[in-house]
């Protein structure tokens, strides 16, 4: 098992230490740096500027939003990125949800399935670059028709670094996290617990054995987002971590089933109950009781927490699972723990 960094997204200014925990990470010999979009920072020009800073670390977006581009775009981005670093780039999609897609790009959200689908296929004869790309999809079309009727297909002017770039796909749903094995190289899991590794085991062994499958389990990546609290208290060290769970239960999407796909996770797990009560307190504004209000043994199984001995433990139970690589959520001073005890 890897171990990673995941810089996030920025909040209302780019963090202090942003470009010192990437250069930490790479003199520790850790192996990728993965960035974010919500609606404010973009994915790519941060993974850019780290790029630049460093020689070895592979740079991964995780993730990229597929609302906020278009497949050519996308792929142009990702082409651009791969041969600035000299083949240390990984695409990381992702559909993100309804209250993003619609309410900051003004595009449709309906079956996201689909259209990472539709997506994922047109970036990847772009970056092949082995024919004008024409593609007739139902979310997708290219070259639009009708217009000034001059479209024709064109194929990339750049050559790509690695015609078979690797494409990873965030996913939490089961029939998405099937169709990621199916189509991509990797998955960007979140909110993974070692205790439900048989769960996404088999979600993903369904997309594997679906016809004309990419990958198989022994070619397939999982990278996984962790949070990270070190501390000589676990107590102390879970509840550091309640507000980030808070938030992502409950207030990224509506309540109810279907409406809140990090929620949905959860309650698969069997915390339906504190689920729904944790959405009714964040969304009504009562933030700090809904963190209050987090189970400490779900907090605990999807993070790492307490002191070095206790890790240490924990990354055992974490080798034992579908996961290759962890992305930690985690300060320079943590990093150089996790380094140590990788």
């Amino acid at each position: 098992m890897k171990l990673g960094l995941n810089a996030g997204y920025w909040g209302s200014d780019p963090p202090a230490d942003g470009t010192d925990r990437v250069l930490e990470a790479e003199r520790l010999g850790i192996d990728s740096v993965w960035s974010a979009e919500a609606y404010g920072s973009d994915a790519f020009t941060p993974l850019a500027w780290w790029g630049s800073q460093t020689s070895r670390i592979r740079l991964g977006t995780a993730i990229a939003q597929i609302s906020a581009r278009t497949p050519a775009a996308t792929a142009m981005a990702a082409l651009t990125m791969d041969r600035l670093s000299e083949g240390r780039f990984v695409l990381g999609l992702g559909a993100s949800g309804p209250q993003v897609v619609e309410g900051w790009y003004g595009a449709e959200f309906a079956k996201p399935l689909a259209r990472t689908r539709e997506f994922v296929e047109i970036v990847r004869r772009v970056i092949a670059r082995e024919a004008p790309v024409s593609f007739e999809g139902e979310h997708y079309r290219l070259p639009l028709q009708g217009g000034t009727g001059l479209a024709k297909p064109l194929k990339s002017i750049l050559k790509p670094q690695r015609p078979d770039l690797p494409i990873f796909i965030a996913a939490e749903g089961p029939r998405n996290i099937a169709q990621t094995a199916e189509i991509a190289d990797g998955w960007i899991a979140m909110l993974y617990a070692p205790s439900f590794d048989w769960y996404y085991r088999e979600r993903l062994a369904e997309g594997f054995a679906r016809d004309g499958a990419r990958g198989s389990d022994e070619t397939f990546e999982v990278a996984c987002t962790i949070p990270v609290a070190l501390g000589d208290d676990v107590e102390r060290a879970i509840d550091e971590l309640r507000p980030f769970y808070a938030l992502y239960f409950g207030g990224m999407g509506a309540k109810g089933k279907g409406r809140n796909f990090h929620a949905d996770v959860a309650r698969r797990m069997g915390y339906e109950r504190q689920i729904d009560e944790i959405q009714e307190l964040f969304l009504a504004g009562r933030k700090a009781e809904a963190a209050a209000a987090l189970p400490a043994q779900l907090v605990d199984d999807m993070s790492l927490v307490g002191p070095k001995d206790r890790i240490r433990d924990r990354l055992d139970q974490w080798r034992e699972t579908r996961v290759d690589t962890l992305l930690a959520l985690a300060d320079a001073p943590t990093l150089r723990v996790l380094a140590d005890l990788f």
